[in-house]
């Protein structure tokens, strides 16, 4: 509804003229409370709302449709049709001088750059890393989950936990364990809202202004902006095949560091256990904290799942986080931390000062469907398909490229890097006009590696290819569009 008067200025609302409602509602549309193609309310439910006829509510709805703010149609409500030149001018101005009162922290995000990857795709078919195909979800378990917590959940509308719901900590607890040899109490689990969230509890609470971090170079990007927006700065430590190159870390002073020692992203390397011990002795020596991403850990392909740094002996620094993000669904945003002991409290009060509380039907129905082993076997389908799908790109990638190409990261997660070793790093921009025109998504790794000058060590192109959300066939017909592509891009340079 329109916010046109506070509860204390009702008696005055109701006695708005026409007027006062139509520069009421061409100033939301203006300042993009309304965008392009948004309804507003009926002008019976304004009307009602505001205490006036609805004649006079009609009356500032065609002023504003005889300026070209909205479209009137019979029968529907009306529809925003865009802002006129003029009054786009005066919006942007506002918005200019409103953004001169950002704070620090609003000044460190003003300045990233924006990661538009996750808008949807107008291609054929998209490579995308992370997106899933929908025929995976397993609807019917997951709609009776939903359908028995609604029925059996007793009527209560209060606030709830801030660590989680207790049903699904348990059944966390007893998961980690079966899955990931992870051993915790029940405090120690924080549900957050996806991993995003998680990362950023623990920036907030673990970085100050001017303290440094250790990232993988290349890596997650949107963990090093999280990060980075504390006032924080990255120390990029190389990656090989093998994970960080923690032998690296030896000059280096740091609050955390961000790893993904099960999986590398986006390069797939396992870290050994030495290199294990090594990082968590760094990390004991430097007092600091080390936040593990097992982002992907369900999907093993070729090699035997590797415990994670949590459940060594050294690892009482270490705070793990998991995701349901690359099993069950992205846009259903459960993530989980497990931290220690000393964190447990500190880590509930931020959680509850941020947003309360993660949605509590959605924690309930994901604990009946890990309680019901629905999950997990969920999760083995899924892997059955996923490893399918790598095999038909492999293949796909071998007939179409041969020696001229060289694949990371093909044991585990849901994506492989792909070199093309006879093509330079700066023909991307070139190769992703050529890819989007042939109808294809790719997406190019050096936006991984740290931005600053000099640290990207590869000089050849590389794609970082999901392959989760795409069927047998639109892998193949993907890679021989991709082909098209590249062999155009190679005449060129």
């Amino acid at each position: 509804m329109v916010q046109l008067a506070s509860q204390a200025t009702a008696d005055r609302a109701r006695k708005m003229g026409a007027r006062q409602i139509y520069e009421a509602l061409k100033d939301q549309i203006v300042s993009r409370v309304y965008d392009t193609g948004g309804q507003l309310p009926s002008s019976r439910n304004l009307a009602n709302e505001l205490g006036v006829s609805r004649t006079t509510v009609t009356v500032a709805y065609e002023q504003l449709s005889a300026e070209g703010f909205v479209e009137l149609r019979q029968g529907a409500r009306p529809r925003v049709t865009g802002v006129p030149f003029g009054h786009r001018l005066r919006a942007a101005t506002r918005e200019q001088q409103s953004a001169q009162r950002l704070s620090a922290y609003g000044e460190r995000l003003k300045a990233t750059p924006p990661w538009l990857d996750y808008l949807p795709s107008s291609v054929m078919i998209d490579f995308r890393y992370g997106d899933l195909a929908p025929s995976d979800f397993p609807a019917l378990a997951w709609r009776k989950a939903v359908n028995a917590v609604i029925a059996q959940r007793p009527v209560r509308l209060a606030y709830d936990d801030p660590r989680g719901s207790l049903r699904l900590r348990q059944a966390l607890q007893g998961y980690l364990w079966r899955a990931r040899t992870l051993r915790c109490e029940l405090e120690q689990i924080i549900i957050v809202n996806g991993s995003q969230q998680g990362l950023d509890l623990c920036a907030r609470l673990l970085l100050d202004p001017g303290s440094d971090f250790v990232m993988e170079n290349p890596g997650y990007r949107m963990a090093r902006q999280i990060f980075a927006s504390t006032g924080a700065s990255p120390v990029s430590i190389a990656v090989d095949g093998e994970g960080l190159q923690t032998e690296l870390l030896k000059a280096v002073r740091a609050r955390l560091a961000y790893v993904t020692p099960s999986h590398q992203f986006p390069l797939g390397g396992v870290m050994p256990i030495s290199r294990r011990h090594q990082l968590l002795e760094w990390a004991r020596e430097n007092d600091a904290f080390v936040i593990e991403d097992d982002y992907d850990s369900e999907y093993r392909y070729d090699i035997s799942p590797v415990p994670p740094l949590h459940s060594l002996k050294a690892g009482r620094n270490v705070v793990y986080l998991g995701t349901i993000s690359k099993t069950l669904s992205p846009m259903m945003r459960i993530g989980y931390l497990v931290v220690p002991q000393e964190l447990q409290d500190v880590c509930a009060t931020a959680k509850q000062l941020f947003d309360r509380h993660s949605s509590v039907t959605e924690q309930e129905a994901l604990a009946s469907l890990i309680e019901s082993g629905g999950y997990e076997s969920h999760v083995r389908r899924v892997r059955r398909l996923n490893r399918d799908r790598r095999e038909t790109l492999l293949n796909a990638l071998q007939r179409a490229f041969g020696e001229r190409i060289t694949v990371e990261g093909a044991d585990a997660g849901l994506h492989v890097v792909v070199w093309f070793n006879e093509l330079p790093r700066s023909s991307e921009t070139r190769l992703l006009q050529i890819a989007q025109r042939t109808g294809i998504g790719v997406y190019c790794i050096s936006p991984l590696y740290d931005p600053q000058p000099g640290t990207v060590t590869e000089d050849r192109l590389g794609l970082v290819m999901g392959y989760s959300a795409l069927s047998p066939r639109q892998i193949e017909r993907g890679i021989q569009l991709l082909l098209i592509a590249i062999e155009t891009v190679t005449e060129e340079f």
